[in-house]
């Protein structure tokens, strides 16, 4: 690993995880960390929620230095919120509270703070997660790039359910709940000014609501079967370092091989342009308002139904399997038959998507 920081360690690929390892778990190391899942499960909601609400509490915390700010189908005030809820939706959990830190670079026009905020504000009434406490810093012009945005999220995971990146098993089933590299290449093409027939927009969306409606759909058939042996194993949102990054990390946490299909993977005609353009890859492109489930093929097609009733998951597709062929790899099909390797993004992508 290089001896200084780059922005490549900031990709959400190879080289943050390597940054992680090496430097945050090998001091911060313990059981619950160690589990690298987008959010944390710390024990029983009881201990902490006033009224003994049941299950167990999650918690997580992220950051968002997207730049510019502003952007077609959001803003950074946006994005926080669905981000951080998206992170606790990925374990099960139902969203009960946010917090909000911002950096603020002196200079920043107090119109554009006001609009972050209230950006802010109109997405946790809508998704009904209150922000309840914060904090502000003002550092010196030219120290940070505008404003910058930490969050962190609580949550409680309904009983019974153990959602997480080492529970996937071969057999199961893979589901996109939409189109990949929407976010990823909206900030791209807005940063570079470029100009294409259909504009792009961010999907940036909380996804709490979705989950909710997979789990008790699967939930009502299951009521009586013991946590071991649910068939929601695990969901993933493919945020930095795209659909490719995300799919690695559950295979590597699970000891799994994942095939995918390249032919059932969405992408907008607009977003393969722009990649094309600019020589990228969509699925190694950020996302914001999408997530990856693995299921039982049980229930896969009860679990695609439900997503293509929801507004966040019309456009759902069963992309792949899981096999317990490779191990830790990602092997896609091409329409042509062929059959590649999909790795971790190693290095730096698209710096600053969020």
């Amino acid at each position: 690993m290089s001896d200084k920081i780059l922005l490549a360690h900031g990709s959400g690929g190879r080289m943050s995880h390597e940054l992680v390892e090496q430097v945050f778990l090998k001091h911060l190391d313990n059981p619950i960390l160690a589990q690298m899942d987008d959010a944390a499960v710390i024990g029983s909601s009881r201990l902490f929620l006033r009224g003994g609400v049941p299950g167990d509490l999650a918690f997580t915390t992220d950051s968002y230095v997207v730049s510019p700010i502003f952007f077609p189908g959001g803003d950074i005030g946006k994005l926080a919120v669905c981000g951080t809820i998206n992170d606790l939706a990925m374990r099960g959990a139902t969203p009960f509270c946010l917090s909000a830190g911002f950096i603020l670079e002196e200079g920043v026009p107090l119109s554009d703070l006001e609009r972050v905020v209230d950006s802010m504000a109109r997405t946790a009434q809508e998704a009904g997660v209150p922000v309840v406490t914060g904090d502000t810093k003002v550092v010196d012009r030219g120290k940070a790039d505008r404003l910058f945005i930490n969050t962190a999220g609580i949550g409680v995971v309904p009983p019974r359910v153990r959602i997480g990146g080492r529970q996937v098993r071969p057999g199961d089933v893979v589901i996109l709940s939409g189109t990949i590299g929407d976010h990823g290449m909206t900030i791209m093409v807005h940063r570079e000014g470029l100009r294409f027939d259909s504009p792009l927009a961010s999907d940036c969306a909380p996804l709490h609501a979705l989950v909710a409606a997979i789990l008790d759909q699967v939930g009502s058939e299951e009521e009586e079967t013991p946590a071991e042996s649910q068939v929601i194993h695990c969901l993933r949102d493919p945020t930095r370092g795209g659909l490719a990054t995300a799919l690695n990390e559950v295979a590597v946490s699970s000891g799994v091989g994942i095939e995918i299909e390249e032919r059932s993977i969405p992408v907008r005609d607009a977003v393969r342009a722009a990649c094309e353009l600019l020589g990228l890859d969509p699925l190694y492109v950020a996302n914001e308002g999408k997530l990856v489930a693995f299921v039982a093929p049980t229930v896969a097609d009860l679990v695609l139904d439900v997503m293509r009733a929801h507004e966040y998951g019309h456009e759902a597709e069963i992309i792949g399997r899981v096999t317990s062929e490779h191990p830790g790899r990602v092997v896609l099909r091409t329409p042509l038959g062929a059959r590649r390797v999909v790795d971790m993004l190693l290095g730096e992508q698209l710096p600053r998507i969020c």
